[in-house]
């Protein structure tokens, strides 16, 4: 069962060069990119998920609001928290925290919304 303030995980990723700014395009330095950042925020929600969902069905992400306040240097780790907030019908909120090993990196509030895979893709 997915409950609000229950439902967490906890992952922690090396930053490599293929997360860098400079490679995501979204800058030119080397550092760990605020798409790789949301991505792993993401990702990190989507697991918190696993074997609690319905069969046949899944998560899409509707709506991500983050902040990227402090630049990661290549090799150094990356911890990212997902906890749900609030479960309303089938929009699930997380609250996301993201931290290197010198501190704070990144928060976000992240809705995914419960979908049936078959006719999702059929409306595409």
């Amino acid at each position: 069962m997915i409950e609000a303030g229950k439902t967490t995980y906890t992952q922690t990723i090396t930053v490599t060069h293929q997360d860098t700014a400079a490679v995501y395009g979204s800058g030119k330095l080397e550092v760990f990119a605020t798409p790789a950042m949301v991505g792993l925020m993401e990702n990190t929600a989507i697991r918190s998920l696993e074997g609690l969902l319905e069969p046949g069905t899944d998560t899409v992400g509707i709506e991500i609001n983050t902040k990227h306040t402090k630049a990661t240097a290549v090799g150094q780790q990356v911890t990212c928290k997902a906890t749900v907030t609030e479960v309303d019908g089938r929009r699930i909120r997380f609250e996301i925290d993201a931290w290197d090993e010198k501190g704070a990196i990144g928060h976000a509030v992240h809705d995914r919304f419960i979908i049936f895979p078959d006719k999702f893709m059929s409306k595409l």
